[in-house]
């Protein structure tokens, strides 16, 4: 195994860990962080003027980065893989009434992410990480809330919450991208 493959195979770990930890780090800052905590519900956190949302969003948004990334470094079957595993993890870190929806919004919106992502990787790195996260976080948004509560209601301010770590973590990919070009590294 060459230097460059150990480096994609340590990388891949990593980014596979970090996903696999968003999921209930997500359900535990619903939880327990937020600036307002509802009684019986979740705690949510400002993400636009007028609009909050629940504080996991921040790591759902995170999480459909970090599958592209695992999609990068490990290859198509260790993020489908992780998709599956990651689906059954959201159903034990979250209430029961919640774990069905939670589910199939994660289920659903990772497919689509992958779905998007796939096609896209060719023309690199950001395009598809940025279109397909954004894809996928429409999807999560949508069947979550419906699937949860039967409204859309809080539909903005899910979908800003999830965008707002997308673009946050643009730098990184641009770092990333540029470092791999650097020193040789290509796509799993």
């Amino acid at each position: 195994m060459t230097k460059i493959d150990k480096m994609r195979r340590i990388e891949g770990i990593l980014f596979l860990a970090a996903f696999a930890a968003c999921i209930p780090l997500a359900n535990f800052m619903i939880g327990n962080v937020g600036t307002f905590c509802v009684p019986n519900g979740p705690c949510v956190i400002p993400v636009a003027p007028g609009l909050t949302a629940p504080s996991g969003v921040l790591l759902v948004g995170l999480a459909l980065v970090l599958r592209d990334l695992v999609q990068r470094r490990l290859g198509l079957g260790w993020a489908f893989v992780a998709i599956i595993a990651g689906a059954g993890v959201s159903t034990t870190f979250t209430a029961p009434s919640l774990a069905l929806a939670s589910a199939v919004a994660f289920l659903t919106s990772e497919i689509v992410d992958l779905v998007v992502y796939t096609p896209l990787q060719k023309r690199g790195l950001i395009v598809a990480a940025i279109s397909s996260s954004v894809a996928g976080l429409v999807v999560d948004s949508i069947v979550f809330l419906w699937l949860a509560f039967g409204t859309l209601d809080f539909l903005a301010g899910q979908v800003i919450g999830k965008l707002i770590m997308v673009i946050a973590v643009i730098p990184a990919l641009y770092w990333l991208r540029n470092r791999d070009t650097k020193i040789g590294l290509t796509p799993a």
